[in-house]
């Protein structure tokens, strides 16, 4: 079982990432995804999650109306659309699977992507 995520990187503020998560071992349409991003100094913490079924999308803040969480089951893949970037995004962002209901609890989750960096900077 294998989570990768991908797609971080330097960006200015106000640019645009696309984070992707792919998944492997098991099938990603019986899993939840979620997001998490540590940034420096700080614990992780959820920022997004997409469920099984019906492909219901949470975010855990206002700030998150910038992100867009979305997947794709026949490519085993699910993403995190990253707009309008600031400094205080900058982080470790991690995506999570968890074979039942969407939750901002980490220990909820069965299987973690390794992280990807994403810093935010002029």
């Amino acid at each position: 079982v294998q989570l990768q995520a991908s797609g971080g990187g330097l960006v200015q503020p106000g640019g645009s990432l696309r984070l992707s998560c792919l998944v492997s071992g098991f099938t990603l349409e019986h899993y939840a995804i979620g997001w998490f991003a540590q940034a420096p100094g700080k614990e992780r913490a959820a920022i997004s999650c997409i469920s099984t079924a019906d492909g219901s999308k949470y975010y855990t803040n206002s700030e998150t109306v910038r992100f867009t969480i979305s997947r794709d089951n026949a490519k085993n893949a699910a993403y995190l659309q990253m707009n309008s970037l600031k400094p205080g995004d900058t982080a470790v962002y991690y995506c999570a699977a968890v074979a039942s209901l969407c939750s901002p609890d980490e220990d909820e989750y069965d299987y973690w992507g390794q992280g990807t960096l994403v810093t935010v900077s002029s």
